[in-house]
């Protein structure tokens, strides 16, 4: 346990968490505090065996130190798994018991929905303790985070059209969209209200013609969209779609979506480059709903968080810079952009008396929002 720890990073704390009358076992970990507290959702899987949810937990919680990094917030990284069959073993009073473990950590990691939770579950985890985020909005919660990263992601391809194109208009640009979940839908809607040039693909084939009809959209296969003629490609579905299988086949100039880990391995990010595709990272340009979250944290407003998604457009441009100054590809760019974050904010704690006091003050709110 001890070695995989380190071989993925150093982590500020690591907690296991048993109690065999409720059916709970899980994994808590906290990556990096030094702009915030940890926040990062509870993933509940049926993993194989510990030691792969142990893997899965720290490379989450990484992930989300850099994501906020990234997107200039002041939050940490930090991931929960709860080991378990989502469909078959939830209950109440096992979340409950999961939010009192959460509780009992002061604010230091902040929960939310992920794979296998719903917002159910934080409602019970919400039972227990205040540090939990994207609860129903008659909780004070700000309720479901999609449109935000749809919106996010929208002003995400604005910033990669303006840099490979040299104007941030989306008229009549060609935008495939892969998947129809709730990022996808929403960014059709966004899209279509830009004046793009719409292709949409999802598995759903009446969900599919209900957009086409109504956006004006051009219907593709699922599979066949990847590798369609367009401007941008924007992955909203599942992962790893940027592979070995079909990024020779690309015929896009950009690849921007919502989608999480859109390359199936870091190699591909060269690939692209090489090629001439601009390839926006996807946690710098899908972190719209973290940036609902924080705004969660400080006493929710919409239009606030709306307003906040827009600074993804700028993030974005700024990696643009790092890559061309670099010649690094963009993925090692989104790299640079949060560890200088991270180096400079650190530094600034260094300075002062050694530790300066985390920026947790917005918790106040939650407690106040629970009572």
């Amino acid at each position: 346990m001890f070695e995989i720890i380190d071989k993925h990073g150093e982590h500020e704390e690591v907690v296991f968490i048993r109690n065999k009358d409720v059916g709970l076992k899980a994994i808590i970990a906290i990556h990096n505090t030094t702009l915030g507290p940890a926040l990062g959702g509870t993933r509940m899987w049926d993993y194989k065996s510990d030691e792969e949810a142990l893997v899965d937990v720290l490379r989450l919680s990484k992930g989300m130190t850099y994501k906020a990094a990234a997107a200039g917030l002041n939050l940490g990284g930090g991931k929960a798994v709860i080991i378990g069959d989502p469909k078959t073993k939830k209950t109440e009073a096992m979340f409950r018991a999961f939010g009192a473990y959460v509780n009992s950590l002061q604010g230091l990691y902040i929960t939310a929905e992920d794979v296998g939770t719903t917002v159910r579950d934080m409602e019970y985890i919400f039972m227990e303790t205040p540090y939990v985020t994207g609860i129903p909005k008659e909780f004070g919660g700000s309720g479901d985070p999609s449109p935000y990263t749809a919106h996010g992601t929208l002003m995400g391809i604005k910033a990669t059209v303006k840099h490979k194109l040299g104007t941030d208009s989306l008229k009549d640009v060609h935008v495939a969209v892969q998947g129809l979940g709730n990022v996808g839908s929403n960014l059709v809607e966004f899209l279509h209200q830009e004046g793009a040039k719409i292709s949409i693909a999802d598995i759903d084939k009446e969900k599919v013609k209900r957009y086409a009809d109504q956006y004006g959209a051009d219907i593709k296969d699922p599979v066949g969209i990847v590798t369609s003629e367009c401007d941008v490609f924007a992955p909203c579905a599942l992962g790893a779609v940027i592979n070995d299988q079909t990024i020779e086949g690309l015929k896009c100039k950009m690849v921007a979506g919502g989608a999480n880990n859109q390359l199936a391995e870091p190699r591909h990010g060269g690939a692209l480059k090489e090629m001439g595709i601009l390839y926006a990272p996807d946690y710098v340009i899908n972190a719209g709903g973290l940036m609902n979250v924080f705004v969660e944290l400080e006493g929710y407003s919409a239009e606030r968080a709306k307003t906040k998604t827009t600074q993804v457009y700028d993030n974005l441009i700024k990696v643009y810079e790092i890559a061309k100054d670099q010649d690094i590809t963009t993925e090692a760019a989104a790299n640079v952009l949060a560890e200088r974050r991270l180096t400079d904010i650190g530094g600034l704690r260094q300075h002062h008396q050694g530790r300066m006091s985390r920026p947790f003050s917005t918790l106040k709110e939650m407690t106040n929002r629970q009572k």
